[in-house]
């Protein structure tokens, strides 16, 4: 935890952050209320140490403004002069406890772990409320009932492993919905109730995302101003989910296979070995195997993550399951954007079904959000998909006999611009359906002899 020494004794706050720091905390101190407000909302800190007599400021006003601008902040008030008034006013001010100095060792301690525990509860509530916010905002409720049967199989393996504390690693080309089958392996463990972190491996440099994972200590690196806890710790007791873990550079590798195999790791610059409690899935669209041959991938690592593997399959190759798909993110969206949508027409689904889905679910999700939002009518149409889809729909169902199967692209994008020009009152509207400006439109018309 991060704390906020508040006193104008110097003598006596260094020694608080010295105590505060020995028990593996960071410490920063204060002299003035004035100097703390103005740290504080600089910086973020985890709890607040803050004397009743500041010299000219008086502490429980200085209480007062930090709790109105953050309520749930964890304040613990001490004094020289201790009182029952004190304590009492400075309770009913809202901090979370009150100490009279000077103050024993042990009665500090005992303190220092009741306001850890306060604030780990309300990380937890916050986590809750942020899951809860998200899942209202944007989150579709997931489909588990499947039809396909290679889907059944993997999903059958997955809930299987979950109450294990085995390593899962699942496989799949990018958009299959890794993500979603790792949150359902934590959530059908007994793990459920604790954190699901996400760490993307891809997303930062080696540094940051070293830094993310394991965390640092100040001065570890140029810009380590602070001590800093990692993901690693961020997910104890539960579950530490690796995205893309193919893109995890090499170097930090051994780290990893370290948290595997001995359940311990170090932060970034210190040599401190820290015990790491949580279950690890992983997730990658590479070829692992052909990466530990490049070398660019451990094979240790490699074996070590490989204890439960499934290979989520795209969705071209999960036709029975497509349509349900579609049906399920039309209806979430119509409640979202609050239309009414009544599914999709015969040749939207004809449609759907001819798209190859390169980017699976994800992209699915894309078409038929912009879908919904375009719809003219209660029923989706194709008109209202991606143009790549069209033209692809043109190919597949070849509606006027007109093109053959090796027709070129440009051809297939003259007749998909004929037919929306023919259904459509204005070239407004046609750019809006193609998905393209009017001048742009104008462009393809001139040179299609369209005008």
């Amino acid at each position: 935890m991060d704390f906020l020494v508040v006193d104008d004794d110097k003598t006596f706050r260094d020694a608080t952050c010295f105590l505060i720091e020995n028990e593996g905390h960071y410490a920063e101190g204060a002299a003035t209320g004035e100097q703390a407000l103005v740290t504080l909302k600089e910086e973020k800190f985890d709890a607040v140490l803050l004397d009743v007599n500041l010299g000219r400021d008086n502490g429980l006003d200085v209480l007062t403004e930090m709790l109105k601008a953050r309520p749930n902040l964890p304040v613990v008030m001490f004094s020289a002069q201790g009182s029952v008034k004190n304590a009492v006013e400075a309770m009913r001010r809202g901090a979370a406890d009150f100490l009279e100095k000077p103050f024993q060792r042990e009665h500090f301690l005992a303190v220092l772990a009741r306001v850890q525990r306060f604030h780990q509860l309300g990380q937890r509530i916050e986590r809750l409320e942020s899951e809860a916010k998200e899942t209202k905002a944007q989150s579709i409720e997931p489909i588990f009932d499947f039809t396909t049967p290679l889907m059944r199989e993997v999903m059958e393996v997955l809930l299987r492993a979950a109450p294990t504390p085995a390593s899962v690693l699942i496989l799949g080309e990018s958009g299959t919905g890794k993500t979603v089958a790792a949150r359902a392996v934590h959530e059908h463990s007994q793990l459920a109730d604790k954190p699901f972190v996400t760490v993307s491996c891809p997303s930062l440099s080696k540094e940051l995302l070293e830094s993310d994972l394991f965390g640092h200590v100040r001065g570890a690196f140029t810009g380590a101003v602070r001590d800093h806890w990692g993901k690693v710790k961020a997910a104890e007791g539960g579950t530490l989910f690796l995205d893309e873990i193919g893109d995890l550079p090499l170097e930090i590798q051994p780290k990893l296979l370290r948290l595997l195999q001995e359940r311990e790791y170090e932060r970034l610059g210190e040599n401190v070995p820290r015990r790491a409690d949580v279950r690890i899935i992983t997730a990658t669209n590479r070829d692992l195997k052909k990466r530990v041959a490049d070398g660019t991938f451990r094979e240790d690592l490699y074996f070590r993550l490989n204890v439960i593997a499934v290979d989520m399959p795209p969705l071209r190759e999960r036709r029975d399951d497509l349509l349900r798909f579609a049906e399920h993110y039309a209806k979430h969206f119509g409640a979202q954007c609050e239309r009414k949508i009544d599914g999709f027409t015969d040749e939207a689904l004809a449609c759907l079904s001819a798209y190859a889905w390169p980017g699976n679910l994800r992209e699915m999700r894309n078409a038929i959000e912009r879908a919904v939002i375009l719809a003219r009518r209660e029923r989706i149409t194709p008109e209202v998909f991606p143009a790549e889809m069209r033209l692809q729909n043109i190919a597949a169902v070849n509606p006027n006999g007109a093109v053959g199967s090796l027709t070129s692209l440009d051809k297939l994008e003259e007749l998909h611009i004929r037919k929306v020009l023919e259904r459509v009152p204005n070239l407004g509207e046609a750019a809006q359906v193609l998905g393209i400006d009017q001048a742009t439109l104008y462009r393809k018309r001139k040179k299609l002899g369209l005008e």
